[in-house]
Formats: C-alpha cells, sequence, structure tokens
C-alpha cells in the first residue's frame, strides 16, 4: 500500500469566501481548479486565537477552552490580552501579553482534554511542521533565538516568527515590515527550505499579513496583500518544481479562520459595574446577574445576539426579542452558540456586535473605517475551503484536524 501523501494546511488569516472566489492570483488560482472547494463555517466567537486553536484541535471552544481575544482568567484572577492592539497590549502589560500570547496559550491556556495535530500525527510516527500559527503545542521542545525566553512544546518542525527556529533555514527576520508583508516572506523562505528537503508530512502554513491589511483596508479590498499570500504558496510550489509537481507530491487544504466584515460605528459596550472583556466585533461580561445585563444590552445598539445560560438552557436575546431561533439567520449558529457558552473561561454573557458595529477594546482602539471580525453574523463567519487530493472539505474549520488525520490512518483521541 502507498504511503499517504504528505500534507500542506495553508491558512490565510481573514481571507473572505468573495475574495477567495474572485483571486485572479495565479497559486491560488490553480489550486482552485484542481480541488473541491465550499463555503465553511468558523466557530464563535470568531477571533483568531478561538478559531486557530479550533482548526489545530479539531474542536469548538467549549473543549480546547481559548475564549476571546481578552479575557478575565479566574484560576489567576486577572485579564489575559492576546493583543488586540498595541494599545490593549500596553493596557494589559506588554511583556504579560507577550507571554499569554506566545507561550501561556499554549502551556497553560489550551485545555489537556484537547489534542492538537500536532500531537495525533506524531504519535503516530508522523513529522509534523508548522509556521508561525498561535496555536503549536506538540511534543518536541525547542529553545528560543533570543535568551531569556522560555522554552516551549511544539511539532517536530517548527517555526514562529523567527523566535523559535527548529531548523537553520536562512530565513529573513520576519517582524521587519508587517505591512509589507514581511511575516508572509518569512513564511516562504522556511516553507522552501522544507518543500526542498522533503522535511515533513504534515505542514500547518500560516500566512496572517492578509488580515493585518484587510483591518485597515476594510473586506474584500486587500488585493496587494492577497497577491503577496499567494505569492509565499507559489514559493512552496517552485520548491517542488512547479505547480503541476507540488500536487503530485503534496495533498492541500487551503482555507482562512474567519470572515470579516466593515466597521462603520463603534461603541464601548455599557454592562454596568460587571466586567466586559471586549474586542473587534464579540464581547464577553463576567457577571452574577446574566439576565440583568442581557435586557440591559437590549438598549444599545451595538450589542446584537446576547447569550446566556438559565436553569441549565441557553436564552438567546436581541433587541428586547427572546427566542432560541434567533441563532437560524447565522452559520451553524445553534452549535457555535452554545459551544462558546459552555466555554468554562468565558464570561456569563455572551455578545456578538450589531451588524456595521465594533466593540472598543481595552484601550478604546477600534478599526473604524476598516474591517473587523469576531460575531456570529455571515460575514465574520463564512470561510474559504478548498482540498486538492483529499476528502472534500469539511463543513466547518473543527473539520480540518480529523479530515488530515483520516488521510493518514491516524484515530483522533476525542476529549472527555
Amino acid at each position: 500500500m502507498a504511503k499517504p501523501k504528505p500534507v500542506v494546511l495553508i491558512v490565510i488569516d481573514g481571507l473572505t469566501p468573495s475574495m477567495f472566489e474572485a483571486a485572479d492570483t495565479p497559486a491560488i488560482r490553480f489550486l482552485a481548479q484542481h480541488g473541491e472547494y465550499r463555503r465553511s463555517a468558523s466557530v464563535f466567537p470568531s477571533l483568531t486565537p478561538v478559531c486557530l486553536a479550533s482548526i489545530a484541535t479539531g474542536s469548538y471552544p467549549d473543549v480546547h477552552e481559548i475564549p476571546h481575544l481578552v479575557w478575565w482568567y479566574r484560576k489567576e484572577r486577572r485579564i489575559v490580552e492576546y493583543g488586540s492592539s498595541f494599545g490593549a497590549a500596553r493596557a494589559a502589560g506588554i511583556t504579560r501579553t507577550l507571554r499569554d500570547t506566545v507561550i501561556d496559550l499554549n502551556a497553560k491556556h489550551l485545555s489537556r482534554g484537547a489534542e492538537t495535530i500536532y500531537e495525533a500525527l506524531e504519535s503516530a510516527g508522523l513529522t509534523t511542521g508548522a509556521i508561525n500559527i498561535t496555536c503549536y503545542r506538540g511534543s518536541h521542545r525547542h529553545l528560543p533565538t533570543i535568551p531569556g525566553v522560555p522554552a516551549v512544546n511544539g511539532p517536530k518542525r517548527f517555526f514562529f516568527y523567527s523566535l523559535y527556529e527548529s531548523d537553520r533555514t536562512g530565513a529573513p527576520m520576519a517582524v521587519r515590515n508587517r505591512a509589507l508583508g514581511s511575516i508572509d516572506a518569512y513564511a516562504a523562505s522556511v516553507g522552501r527550505w522544507l518543500v526542498t528537503r522533503d522535511g515533513f508530512d504534515a505542514l500547518v502554513y500560516y500566512l496572517p499579513d492578509y488580515d493585518y491589511a484587510s483591518h485597515a483596508a476594510g473586506p474584500d479590498t486587500a488585493h496587494e496583500a492577497l497577491a503577496r499570500s499567494d505569492a509565499a504558496i507559489s514559493e512552496l510550489m517552485d520548491a517542488a518544481g512547479g505547480p503541476d509537481a507540488f500536487l503530485e507530491r503534496y495533498a492541500v487544504v487551503i482555507c482562512s479562520d474567519h470572515g470579516q466584515s466593515r466597521v462603520e460605528q463603534v461603541a464601548r459596550l455599557d454592562a454596568g459595574d460587571d466586567l466586559v472583556t471586549a474586542s473587534n466585533r464579540a464581547a464577553m461580561v463576567y457577571t452574577e446577574t446574566p439576565r440583568a445585563v442581557a435586557e440591559r444590552l437590549d438598549a444599545q445598539p451595538a450589542a446584537g445576539i446576547v447569550l446566556f445560560e438559565e436553569d441549565g438552557q441557553m436564552i438567546v436575546r436581541r433587541d428586547g426579542d427572546e427566542d432560541i431561533a434567533l441563532l437560524d439567520a447565522v452559520p451553524d449558529g445553534h452549535t457555535r452558540a452554545a459551544a462558546a457558552l459552555r466555554n468554562p473561561n468565558a464570561g456569563e454573557v455572551l455578545v456578538s456586535a450589531a451588524p456595521g458595529w465594533e466593540f472598543l477594546d481595552l484601550a478604546g482602539r477600534h478599526h473604524l473605517g476598516g474591517g473587523s471580525h469576531g460575531s456570529l453574523e455571515l460575514a465574520d463567519s463564512e470561510v474559504p475551503m478548498l482540498t486538492v487530493g483529499l476528502d472534500p472539505p469539511p463543513a466547518s474549520i473543527t473539520g480540518v484536524k480529523g479530515l488530515i488525520a483520516e488521510h493518514f490512518g491516524v484515530s483522533v483521541r476525542r476529549a472527555a
């Protein structure tokens, strides 16, 4: 029996289905012509740390326990901030934010009950790799390139923004010029090195620069950034000997983690004396009176769908209307909402922003006139999903891990 092809999972952060479908970029167009495509659903909140944890673990937030970009850590009685903005990072403490985002998201916050794709495949004797993705937990110890930074556990081939590098590849510094795509260029250089050496069975190839540009310019407008992401994919193809040779050697998944919508208005969510953690288009309230808070939010135009639990049941409100059927109008609404609410690190009240609105973060920063995401709404929740040389694309980003594991005949551990 022939050994399964290695798999390359390409995640273009924030890429909307409409941008993917209209893309006139050579690498994406070539892959689309040779694969099977659908629009799939993200998770809620549709924020990058939550979504990337769902892709890596194949689970919803109630299992992997990453609840938001910013949240109240009950065990340590403090705010966790994964970098909503530079101002928010300063408000939470730069050193603390960097440690939470780079190290503790994987070492402490990600549930031990959630198995990552790296853990699953490497337990079966396969070699996995990851470039720049923030959810990277694996079984191999990696020392930093900067003295004094803690070691971390990741996949065998591990590269993280020039800070952790399992191999010397000669790649340029990742953080030279984010606006001009230096992080995707770093990924391209590392990816080329790995392809030329057949260095993996499965590679997670994360390209975040499109989302950075889309936040500034708005959804479906960051064409130059997408061209740079496409060039990073072309680097892999060129390293394999061209597009046809690339597909002879590799199976491919290409997707994004969430969508994005245009920000027309901004607001600071008011929950009285209760703690609000808000960023982009999702918020949480930590409170002992969830119904009272939810009713208070009815008068705030920025609040769209509001969720809380009462007598063991999920309650769904919007503009004073209380009906669980409100979730019928959003992608995979019931499953995504219930999983978010069951997350033990989530607030008692979850808020999905109304269309066009964004919540101010800890420092009052926003993306007015640009793009944002995080809500249950369609624009934030749909992602492009393409598979080439694999089974049909899954309906949710939570299905990517299982798709790849099945390709290799590897069983995945189910969370308790």
